[in-house]
């Protein structure tokens, strides 16, 4: 479909038309070993990674038809389409409108492209496919295999210029943190917190981010994921605060606590021990090292300290490309036990060790990392010790 109307076509795309379509080509040269003939694509993530298209508006159907052989095709609501055309380089855009069905018109499109009857791949693990989108494919296809895994293979290592992106989003995320931790006093809010690093973050350039910050303050910090309900912070009480950044959706994020007053010494000792289980985490970051690397290292040192029960969870995940409801690229990979994926220079995650007295406190250090030739480089710059405030 084209338009004499609207902005030119990829006048806003995060990359040039050349990196989408080395992606494209390295993408399809898995689906070619993978002996797959054609993918639809519907995870934001991979759409976005392929083609550049991002919007809000990923709640109603939108697919990439990415055959083998011939040019992509996208399935697209008819109020999406001229997103699409600013952010994409793709030529070929299949409309529906409301009231349409949009899979009568993906099958449509690849039946006329030859591919009824092939080995259609489909991300079956993936987030945005509903049981009966994917009922309906099968019983109009058949031969639906899981693709799942294809294009998320091709986003763990970054390129040069979407780690630039994420260094970007970085320093969006300290200047959020920055103006949270500036805030953290006596007759604050959780929501006062909240208002200053968001309006700090999005003043810097952030654009929508894939999560809403994680701030809360007294016992609430104790409950993992809690979120701002005006909570007033008060003397001898925590304060905690994480925040993610987008750049080009690429994001950064960063933890970081604080206490008011006094803390208990058991808070000061388990925060202690978090920064040097983030520094353990760190220092095992080495091309070649397995994932679970780092997570062993950090486990140790919570082990030794006596808090194994205060801390059951990975130590990090890959960061990058994100759409809610995660800020996070938990999907591609993560540090943890038993994940054996040799770590290679290019990628990025976020590494946040946090322990809790669940309901009662809860103290956290991360650093957003990208690994090297040599090892790791942080991208943040905000100091790591608790921040201590007086009451």
């Amino acid at each position: 479909m084209h338009s004499t109307q609207g902005p030119t076509q990829g006048c806003e795309s995060a990359f040039t038309e050349a990196e989408y379509a080395q992606r494209v080509e390295r993408a399809r040269a898995a689906l070619a070993a993978a002996h797959v003939d054609a993918m639809i694509i519907t995870g934001p993530e991979n759409i976005f990674y392929l083609t550049g298209q991002q919007t809000p508006g990923y709640y109603t159907f939108q697919a990439l038809v990415l055959p083998v052989a011939g040019d992509p095709v996208f399935v697209i609501r008819q109020l999406e389409y001229f997103n699409f055309i600013a952010n994409t380089y793709i030529r070929d855009a299949q409309v529906y409108s409301d009231g349409d069905n949009p899979i009568d018109l993906l099958v449509d499109v690849l039946k006329r492209k030859g591919l009824a009857g092939r080995r259609i791949g489909l991300e079956k693990r993936g987030w945005f496919l509903p049981i009966a989108v994917y009922e309906t494919l099968t019983e109009k296809l058949g031969g639906i295999v899981d693709a799942s895994g294809i294009v998320e293979s091709l986003r763990a290592v970054k390129s040069p210029a979407e780690i630039g992106k994420i260094e970007t989003a970085a320093r969006y995320v300290d200047a959020g943190m920055h103006a949270g931790l500036a805030a953290v006093r006596p007759g604050a809010t959780e929501n006062t917190l909240v208002a200053a690093m968001m309006s700090a973050a999005i003043a810097a350039g952030s654009e929508y981010v894939g999560m809403e910050p994680l701030v809360s303050a007294g016992p609430r910090t104790g409950v993992p994921h809690g979120t701002w309900r005006r909570r007033a912070l008060e003397a001898d009480a925590p304060a905690f605060l994480e925040m993610a950044a987008c750049h080009d959706r690429y994001h950064a994020a960063l933890m970081r606590s604080a206490w008011i007053g006094d803390a208990p010494a058991q808070a000061l000792d388990m925060e202690k021990v978090c920064q040097e289980a983030l520094a353990a985490a760190l220092d095992a970051i080495w091309p070649g090292a397995p994932c679970e690397a780092p997570h062993l290292a950090c486990q140790r040192v919570i082990d030794r300290a006596g808090y194994t029960d205060n801390f059951r969870k990975r130590t990090g995940y890959s960061i990058g490309i994100s759409f809610a409801p995660d800020w996070g690229e938990g999907s591609i990979l993560s540090l943890y036990t038993g994940v054996t994926t040799p770590l290679q220079p290019g990628m990025t995650f976020h590494i946040p060790p946090a322990l809790r007295i669940y309901g009662e406190f809860t103290v956290g250090v991360s650093e957003t990392v990208v690994v090297t030739e040599s090892g790791y480089r942080s991208l943040g710059t905000i100091e790591r010790p608790l921040l201590r405030v007086a009451a």
